[in-house]
């Protein structure tokens, strides 16, 4: 790997990539909705104060803007939320997926970052409410991810911890960076 491309893979992932774990304990569940619910407030704050045109900077050459990255969450979180929801009521779903990068591109992720942190702090709120009412077993409930394939309801959950904090340290990076 040359050093150009190391250093867009560090912007890239400023904090390591998602390891799926292999057994996770109600202190872990416990611990990743707190994450999860503790999310839109983080957001929130690594966005307070920039002007339009620092949210609108990439955080990495060809990546998507801070604006994009908040927009982006609100979208990806409540599709988890979904999944979530369809995990408990069927047996083994297909999720579906979707073309974030399309996504991403649409006319709403140009809106203001209010919109998304306002959607974020009520699927979060609800979506924290679904999590704290699981049985012990739901956790072991599956979906299957066309991608990915069979991923257990725990490993979804740890997964969007995880997305949550690697969003938030995207934009934390291009603030240092900047000097914002």
């Amino acid at each position: 790997m040359t050093e150009t491309s190391a250093s867009i893979e560090a912007l890239r992932f400023p904090i390591d990539p998602f390891a799926a774990p292999e057994d996770l304990t109600k202190d872990d569940w416990q611990a990743a909705i707190e994450e999860i619910e503790a999310a839109p407030a983080g957001v929130r704050e690594v966005v307070a104060g920039l002007s339009d045109e620092q949210l609108d900077s990439p955080y990495r050459p060809e990546g998507w803007t801070a604006r994009q990255v908040v927009h982006h969450l609100a979208d990806s979180h409540i599709n988890s939320y979904i999944r979530f929801k369809l995990g408990l009521t069927e047996e083994h779903p297909t999720i579906r997926t979707y073309h974030e990068e399309r996504w991403a591109e649409l006319e709403d992720s140009r809106a203001p970052v209010q919109i998304s942190l306002t959607l974020l702090e009520a699927i979060h709120s609800r979506w924290a409410l679904l999590l704290r009412s699981f049985a012990d077993e739901d956790w072991a409930r599956t979906v299957h991810h066309p991608d990915m394939g069979s991923m257990r309801l725990d490993v979804l959950l740890a997964f969007y911890a995880w997305h949550g904090r690697h969003h938030i340290a995207h934009i934390k990076s291009l603030r240092r960076r900047n000097g914002w």
